[in-house]
């Protein structure tokens, strides 16, 4: 087999574009998600196009025994991944802490947080036989700043900044880097998902300027897999031209 990548959340956005770049690369793939029919169309893409082996997961990744059920039923040739793309996220609303929903703040530390532990967790046994392997997660900027409502959803992405922190010194006896990747502005189905798919809210989130596509960050994610054995990039920040930070952006009328 070709050089195994596993991307959490690959149906869309960031994961999506993380799959066809590494595919075109000729990686083999494993691709997981909740939702079955888009996990088989994207196989029989890759695979159609770019002639690579694809493996589907299905699982929600807040679901612990599901992610551990899905990896362990991972044939022995799959099992010798190279590198892991925790991309699985999401934000739930955008409302100051008095109004935010309990139920939303759940959800995003499960996602964000449980999730990239779940799933780490597994693969980490396997880099570690091999005495290699990377570990890239996406982040975001609100894992390195807080705004106005922003709360858990910036408290979920900063628990996973460290996280990232933490592996890297704890997994460096056995050679596996760590990596994390922190957007700014990304035009994807995120904003759909943190307006609850009001599109002209989601769309708002975007005039007036240039934002980050999937591609870029998929780009981004690409070279720092494939630096010399002896680099490691420990963590990037990128944003759109015309964004500065996590709150300031220069914006066209």
């Amino acid at each position: 087999m070709n050089k195994i990548v596993l991307i959490t959340g690959a149906t869309s956005g960031i994961g999506e574009a993380c799959a066809e770049i590494f595919a075109s690369n000729k990686f083999d793939i494993i691709i997981t998600g909740r939702r079955k029919s888009k996990l088989a169309e994207l196989k029989i893409y890759l695979e159609d196009k770019y002639n690579i082996n694809v493996l589907e997961l299905c699982f929600d990744i807040q679901n612990r025994h599901e992610v551990s059920a899905s990896i362990d039923s991972l044939p022995e040739k799959w099992k010798k991944i190279n590198i892991l793309i925790n991309n699985a996220g999401l934000a739930l609303g955008r409302d100051s802490f008095e109004n935010a929903s309990v139920t939303d703040w759940e959800t995003m530390l499960q996602t964000n947080v449980n999730g990239l532990i779940y799933v780490t967790k597994k693969i980490v046994p396997f880099m570690i036989a091999s005495k290699a392997g990377h570990i890239i997660t996406i982040g975001s900027i609100a894992g390195k700043e807080v705004y106005e409502n922003g709360n858990v959803y910036c408290a979920s992405k900063f628990a996973v900044d460290a996280i990232s922190k933490s592996m890297r010194i704890d997994l460096l006896k056995y050679g596996i880097k760590v990596t994390a990747i922190h957007p700014g502005a990304v035009e994807t189905e995120f904003s759909i998902v943190r307006f609850k798919g009001d599109k002209e809210k989601a769309d708002k989130a975007y005039l007036g300027y240039t934002p980050l596509q999937a591609k870029d960050i998929a780009e981004s994610v690409f070279y720092t897999a494939n630096l010399p054995k002896h680099v490691c990039i420990n963590e990037l920040i990128i944003t759109c031209t015309e964004q500065a930070n996590a709150t300031y952006f220069n914006k066209k009328a």
